[in-house]
């Protein structure tokens, strides 16, 4: 891999982490005095999908880890229990990217939508056992759902803004080797 590729993946690593970033910034502006009663998507769990998908080599676990892990942080939420469920999820999409090259969006959504669920479950059953308080159910599930909505839009986004594509069968087989 020559060092232009490299630089570019490093580039790339340090766009997602400014994504974020700006994601968080702005969900923590107190733009609204009163309580919600809808939940918007996890923006940053949709992202981190569509590029673990896309473009594996782009989101690291450790770099997901520590951005996840401020998420929590900054959000009040349980420190590390949402971030370890995500990166687990990413690192499950990414261990299928190599043999679902040609598949399609309908396919990648319904795998992104099936992470989803799977981390909203875990969660609230994680917090239940545990006895920490949370939000309402319809909440949870409202933001869920937003979520698997929204996907398509970032997804978008990903590919036209920030050019993060699916990978090429030399771009694919250049991963697998490593």
């Amino acid at each position: 891999m020559g060092s232009g590729q490299r630089a570019k993946i490093w580039l790339m690593r340090a766009n997602f982490a400014l994504i974020a970033l700006v994601i968080m910034f702005f969900q923590l502006l107190p733009l609204e005095t009163l309580p919600r009663k809808w939940a918007p998507p996890d923006i940053i769990m949709g992202f981190a999908f569509a590029w673990s998908l896309r473009r594996p080599d782009y989101v690291p676990a450790l770099l997901l880890a520590v951005i996840l892990l401020l998420t929590d942080l900054l959000f009040q939420r349980p420190p590390g229990l949402l971030a370890l469920l995500v990166v687990l999820a990413c690192e499950v999409l990414k261990s299928r990217v190599l043999s679902q090259r040609e598949t399609t969006f309908a396919a990648e959504w319904f795998e992104v939508a099936l992470a989803v669920a799977a981390v909203t479950a875990l969660d609230r059953i994680i917090l239940n056992l545990t006895g920490v308080a949370q939000a309402a159910l319809t909440l949870t599930l409202i933001q869920m759902i937003m979520t698997i909505a929204a996907y398509p839009i970032l997804a978008v986004i990903s590919q036209s803004i920030f050019g993060v594509r699916k990978l090429t069968p030399v771009e694919a087989d250049a991963i697998g080797a490593r």
